[in-house]
């Protein structure tokens, strides 16, 4: 079990990264090889993605791992590093947040990504106040607990097929603000389409939001310069780094096979 302590202060360190007055980017590792190579290249801290996690581990993503099987990776990249680490555990992998904030808790993890879609519910998509639920019985355990654990609320909205919602925009901006109210404290719609779409979000909320984006070729919304203009709060990388690495790795050894 991490130092309670300790635990304390990366929380409360990741959180204020959210709030520094520039986009704070925290690349996503999967294994302790990748997490010690982002910290030793200047990185404050670390989120960990379900999907390359998934597949360093020869299991899938969308809940083809167990929460148990998520919290070894945790536990292996955060005793490599000493810097806050946040884990995505998709949609709570069917734990009841008391639960899950136990036991993130107790494998050092000090912020957590939690989706709206249940994949081992045939792909479901939560309703928004049965998200923010859910959100907002994490941040309760989490306070109980004295850790200022860092929800990152994320709405599979701009994932969904089109024509799933009328306007898209309007009801990923409900969920949010829902999620918002419950207590995250930050907010993730996933591939948010562009620029236009982006201002919109950060007019209408007040909590940081956070975009991901490809370590070579940026986010929808452009480069990371673009985005600190436009004001985001924080970028992660979800599968796209370790997918940029795969290439030039296979050309490293391609003359040898």
């Amino acid at each position: 079990m991490t130092d309670s302590t300790d635990l304390v202060a990366r929380a409360s360190q990741l959180l204020a990264l959210h709030h520094s007055g520039t986009t704070v980017v925290l690349p996503t590792v999967w294994d302790a090889w990748s997490a010690r190579t982002m910290v030793a290249a200047g990185f404050a801290a670390l989120t960990i993605g379900s999907h390359p996690m998934a597949d360093s581990r020869g299991q899938k993503d969308n809940e083809g791992m167990t929460l148990a099987d998520a919290l070894d990776g945790a536990r292996r990249i955060i005793g490599s590093v000493e810097v806050p680490v946040s884990l995505d555990v998709e949609s709570g992998y069917a734990t009841p947040a008391a639960e899950l904030v136990e036991r993130v808790l107790d494998a050092g993890v000090v912020g957590i990504n939690v989706e709206d879609t249940v994949h081992s519910e045939g792909k479901r998509m939560r309703s928004a106040t049965e998200h923010a639920d859910y959100v907002g019985s994490i941040r309760q355990a989490a306070d109980a607990a004295g850790v200022e654990l860092v929800i990152n609320a994320r709405t599979d909205v701009f994932l969904k097929p089109e024509g799933t919602f009328e306007d898209p925009l309007a009801e990923a901006i409900e969920r949010l603000r829902a999620c918002e109210a419950a207590g995250a404290r930050c907010l993730y719609p996933v591939k948010a389409p562009g620029s236009d779409a982006l201002r919109t979000l950060l007019d209408e909320l007040s909590t940081p939001i956070n975009v991901i984006a490809h370590p070579l070729n940026g986010s929808a919304a452009g480069s990371l310069e673009d985005l600190r203009a436009l004001g985001v709060h924080r970028v992660s990388f979800g599968p796209l780094l370790q997918a940029a690495v795969t290439e030039p790795l296979t050309k490293i050894v391609s003359a040898w096979v």
